[in-house]
């Protein structure tokens, strides 16, 4: 579980640079140590709402991952 929430801080990272670059407007942007240079702004834009989508769907996978908290009553009877 560990991985996951570790992803999703990644991707949230990731996120937030492409968000600044859009914000600078500017085409590059360096991700995990990778610069990368876009062609347009809506490419770039592009790139960003697909890193969303993944980060959604790493938390959708973390929070259906919770702990049932079914609990069971056992009676044994009285015992003659």
């Amino acid at each position: 579980m560990s991985t996951t929430t570790e992803d999703a801080a990644t991707l949230r990272g990731y996120v937030k640079a492409l968000n600044k670059a859009i914000a600078r407007g500017a085409r590059s942007v360096t991700l995990g140590g990778q610069t990368i240079i876009y062609n347009t702004t809506e490419s770039l834009m592009k790139a960003r709402n697909d890193m969303q989508a993944q980060l959604a769907a790493v938390e959708r996978a973390a929070s259906s991952q919770k702990v049932s908290r079914q609990n069971y009553a056992v009676y044994g009877g009285r015992d003659y």
